[in-house]
């Protein structure tokens, strides 16, 4: 009988507990509501330029022109298979399939096979390095090639890099691959050595509509805090909390 009762009163007070908890979050949040920004990455310091960069993906058409003058810019392979910077299309059907294509990274632009009368809903997403705050890849490369600039970049020194391809299969979201001809790692650097000259990263000079920018996430007025608070705003698999710096305005639940 005492041992019924005790558990009778511990789930009382557990259910009790909880309301109480539910009503506080409730009640809070109209006190301060739910911001539907996924702030995936902090700065380590506030002080000094951190970077992080904004797709606005109602504004990405499809043309290919970020992932050609990438190529351009820092001498990629033109192969089909090496891009520090792509676009993939989105095709949703009705029976609720996803078609998922890069042609040539999107560079060719895209042509669709599906009738228009089975689509549900079709869209571009530009990829790219996340140049995450905890990047997986920093994490494990052995001999220190891999690391994080001051200012948040992520970047390569191809004079220690030994092609283990270890960062190739840490980073989630597939933006590294191995040189042919080096046999060293290659990736997207936001092109830094254009933002150290006060340029812009030639994919946003060459994006037609805007729907790329890039900016400071410490600077309160600056443009990457107001893309942040004007758009519904997240981050690519922000379960694997790599603290990415890449937000997507109007990123689609299917996007992986």
């Amino acid at each position: 009988m005492g041992t019924k009762r005790i558990k009778s009163n511990s789930r009382r007070n557990f259910i009790r507990n909880s309301a109480a908890i539910a009503g506080g979050m409730f009640a809070a949040s109209f006190v301060k509501p739910f911001n539907a920004v996924v702030f995936a990455a902090n700065p380590e310091n506030e002080t000094g330029k951190w970077y992080g960069i904004g797709i606005d993906l109602d504004k990405c058409i499809g043309c290919g022109s970020c992932a050609k003058a990438c190529k351009t810019e820092n001498n990629v392979p033109l192969e089909p298979f090496y891009f520090r910077s792509w676009v993939e299309q989105y095709t949703i059907t009705n029976d609720e399939k996803i078609n998922v294509v890069a042609p040539n990274g999107g560079i060719d632009g895209f042509t669709q096979t599906i009738p228009d009368e089975n689509i549900f809903q079709t869209f571009f997403v530009p990829k790219m390095c996340n140049h995450c705050s905890k990047s997986p890849c920093v994490q494990v490369c052995p001999v220190g090639a891999t690391y994080e600039s001051p200012d948040g970049i992520v970047l390569v020194d191809k004079t220690y890099c030994v092609g283990c391809r270890y960062c190739v299969q840490a980073c989630p979201y597939g933006c590294r691959y191995i040189l042919p001809d080096e046999g060293v790692v290659d990736k997207c650097t936001l092109c830094y050595h254009r933002i150290k000259k006060g340029l812009n990263p030639a994919c946003m000079d060459i994006c037609p509509t805007g729907a790329r920018q890039y900016g400071d996430l410490n600077d309160k007025d600056g443009n990457m805090k107001k893309f942040l608070k004007e758009h519904n705003c997240q981050v690519l698999k922000p379960h694997l909390n790599t603290g990415s710096k890449l937000y997507y305005n109007s990123l689609n639940s299917e996007v992986r």
